[in-house]
């Protein structure tokens, strides 16, 4: 396959009465591996989002009846509300493992923090770049907070922000806690968001904090700490519950939102 992008499976669907056009995307990234992403593009976007999900991070995305399929994920908070992040304005990539990571462990085990997570990413950038001249965020939740403040550490290609939700505060054998990260050489603006009831053992509220203080050099470091919600439906560490800031979406997402837009036209 030639470097650049393929579309191989495209939706259009009516939601909220917004039409949405999702496409399945590979681009090559490293000799023999490719990146598969969901893309939404929005014909008057003002910035374009990297979206991190949480757990091993394996989507399984896929063609499925001509449509674009995924085997795993669909509860997690930022790819359940990626529409409403197009709605709001905003070109909208949700990013799956690498075709070398596509087995039951996915990105977990050290990849998410490896030189080949980075380049991967790297090359989404470019893809987005290219196609709109836009400032790029990354934006995570679990541990897609650990690729997404990894990336913003160790990019060559200039993210614009970054978002970080229910944050990796403990590290274990299945990756970084983004607490112990080189968190000073990050130089762009950050919004901080953690749910004050997340049970996880690995994502505790007290790890948002953390990670605030020790932005020394963003521009503009922020931390949003909110509570209430509805009844979990999961365990802790899982989607449905505060840490999936469920119940409470949309006052999170309108947060995210408003700070992406107040960052202005910052970065490439």
């Amino acid at each position: 396959m030639r470097a650049g992008a393929l579309l191989v499976a495209a939706a259009v669907s009516l939601a909220s009465g917004v039409a949405r056009c999702e496409a399945l995307v590979r681009i090559d990234t490293r000799a023999g591996v490719s990146q598969a992403f969901l893309f939404q593009p929005h014909s008057r976007a003002t910035a374009s989002l990297i979206l991190f999900a949480g757990g091993h991070g394996n989507l399984g995305l896929h063609e499925e009846g001509g449509e674009p399929g995924m085997e795993w994920g669909r509860n997690n908070f930022l790819v359940r509300s990626r529409e409403k992040f197009h709605a709001a304005g905003f070109n909208v990539a949700v990013v799956d493992a690498p075709s070398d990571q596509k087995s039951s462990d996915g990105m977990l085990y050290g990849f998410r923090t490896g030189k080949p997570h980075v380049q991967d990413i790297d090359a989404v950038i470019a893809w987005l770049r290219a196609r709109a001249d836009l400032p790029v965020w990354l934006v995570g939740t679990s541990r897609g907070t650990e690729s997404a403040a990894w990336v913003a550490i160790h990019s060559r290609a200039s993210p614009a922000g970054l978002v970080l939700t229910s944050s990796m505060g403990a590290e274990n054998q299945k990756g970084r806690a983004v607490t112990e990260m080189p968190l000073k050489q990050i130089a762009i603006p950050v919004l901080v968001v953690a749910h004050e009831d997340d049970e996880c053992q690995v994502t505790p509220p007290s790890a948002a904090r953390t990670i605030v203080t020790k932005l020394k050099n963003s521009p503009r470091a922020e931390l949003l700490m909110v509570r209430g919600g509805g009844k979990p439906q999961s365990r802790a560490c899982k989607a449905l519950s505060p840490h999936g800031f469920l119940g409470i979406e949309d006052q999170v997402l309108q947060a995210i939102i408003a700070f992406i837009r107040s960052a202005g036209p910052v970065g490439p």
